[in-house]
């Protein structure tokens, strides 16, 4: 929108009507895109529900699901649950990654030369040779270790108790439910034909995984494999597939719960995931080595979701160097399914302030006091696939907030090319068809455009600059058609 009003003040003198400013500002990105008819993709579709509309409207929980833990939680002895459980939720949310051995080893020398120096330098402005001593040596040791501990942030390990668990259960199950019926919905909507057998969650917790699967591909799911370390979570969530009663049969059949990995290379799964566990892994070491083993466990598709922080972000672009790196010599080759639409590093990295790749989920929570009537989840998601991936269109991702304005679309796109484009799209400059399905695309969604020439269509702060002063240049002409 700066843009925008840069311009109209730019072109308001010299008589520029509204129309002609917004062809102008369609040129700041010249043949962004062209509409990718060689399928005919539209079909008579109406552009509300192009095919690279991936978003849902708010997420219900299972009825069964949602009695369960309505029970369980009327039946609790916690008290203050409602303290505790948003407490905790925040505390997951501001959760960072443990620091590794090698970087606090490197944080501890730069300081250690720093106090030194700072150290020295009095002694040489007296003209006195200051030669080291033990005691000095200490001491320097001490204020370096408490330094350290000041500014560095402490990882622990949590140790899921059946208190813990249920208060997870109450602050984290119904978004970790609406964030992962996300990433299915992805797979679904775009290979209709995919129908999973077996399902395999590491860090299953309360089985919120297996509940968002069964929504989806229950008819064709057989097998629900749950691995978690904590007995009492895989007790916890074995409860909730009971219902009302333990003696009562789980509500629906083929979960089993076990607390560590299947055991034999023959144990694959069609479906692997891993939802908000990454984090509960002590070192960098153990993430790579469990991503690698859910790869090798994976027939299709591995989904991986984390928080919608820096955090969370980061730990995804790790799994995925750790896969696409990894050579595999039996099996077919990685590709990423969504939500990169390239093998690339991720743009929003390379910027000069790092920014999270996240999506928003609505999702109506669990039926608690406390609990507002809908709820808003911010997560991180990352689809690994078997294959080349050569068949699948390579649309670029809407990365945020679409913003319709008169006549005109602002889209912010990661491309094909790697690289993050905002894009001004009218119904003049780049056909009614694209105009209308940016128009009702949202953060998460894909356009289904081809992107033919990605130096036209780069527009960064400096283009948007050069821009504006060239229209301030030329303000004082008379009006004409700039098209």
């Amino acid at each position: 929108m700066a843009a925008v009003k840069h311009l109209q003040r730019a072109c308001a003198p010299a008589g520029f009507t509204p129309f002609l400013i917004l062809r102008r500002l369609a040129t700041i990105v010249p043949n962004i895109s062209q509409i990718d008819n060689a399928s005919n993709f539209l079909d008579k579709v109406p552009h509300r529900k192009h095919p690279g509309v991936l978003h849902l409207k708010c997420v219900q929980l299972p009825p069964e699901l949602v009695e369960a833990v309505s029970f369980w939680v009327a039946q609790s002895p916690i008290r203050n649950l409602e303290k505790k459980s948003q407490s905790f939720s925040n505390y997951l949310w501001s959760r960072k990654r443990p620091v590794e051995l090698k970087d606090l080893r490197r944080k501890a020398q730069l300081l250690g030369q720093k106090l030194r120096k700072d150290a020295e330098v009095p002694a040489q402005e007296k003209g006195e040779d200051v030669p080291p001593c033990e005691s000095g040596e200490k001491k320097l040791k001490k204020e370096v270790l408490t330094a350290i501990r000041k500014t560095t942030y402490h990882w622990e390990e949590l140790n899921y108790t059946e208190e813990l668990s249920f208060l997870y259960m109450a602050a984290r199950m119904d978004a970790i439910f609406a964030a992962v019926s996300r990433a299915f919905h992805e797979i679904q909507k775009r290979v209709p034909d995919f129908q999973p057998k077996t399902l395999l969650d590491f860090g299953s917790g309360t089985g919120a995984v297996s509940w968002a699967a069964h929504s989806i591909w229950g008819e064709s799911l057989k097998e629900y494999m749950n691995v978690d370390c904590s007995a009492s979570m895989l007790a916890l969530a074995e409860k909730l597939m009971r219902g009302y009663s333990e003696s009562q049969e789980l509500c629906f059949p083929g979960v089993y719960f076990r607390q560590f990995f299947p055991v034999g290379p023959k144990m694959t799964f069609d479906l692997t995931v891993s939802a908000f566990s990454l984090n509960d892994l002590p070192s960098y070491a153990q993430r790579v080595a469990t991503v690698q083993n859910l790869w090798k466990r994976t027939n299709n598709f591995l989904v991986l979701v984390e928080n919608g922080t820096k955090e969370g972000h980061r730990m995804l672009m790790e799994a995925r160097d750790v896969v696409l790196k990894d050579t595999d010599k039996v099996n077919q080759a990685a590709h990423v399914f969504a939500p990169c639409p390239h093998h690339l590093p991720c743009p929003r990295l390379l910027l000069g302030s790092p920014l999270p790749c996240n999506f928003l989920q609505q999702y109506q929570p669990l039926p608690l006091r406390w609990n507002p009537p809908q709820k808003t989840e911010r997560f991180s998601f990352l689809i690994l696939c078997r294959g080349s991936g050569k068949l699948m269109e390579p649309w670029p991702r809407v990365t945020q907030p679409v913003l319709c304005r008169k006549r005109h679309v602002h889209v912010h796109l990661c491309c094909a090319d790697g690289t993050l484009q905002h894009a001004v799209v009218t119904s003049k400059k780049h056909s009614r068809d694209l105009y209308r399905c940016a128009r009702n695309s949202h953060c998460g969604d894909r356009l289904p455009i081809l992107t033919p020439d990605s130096k036209s269509i780069l527009e960064d702060k400096s283009t948007l600059e050069g821009q504006i002063n060239t229209t301030q240049k030329v303000n004082t002409a008379p009006s004409q058609d700039l098209s």
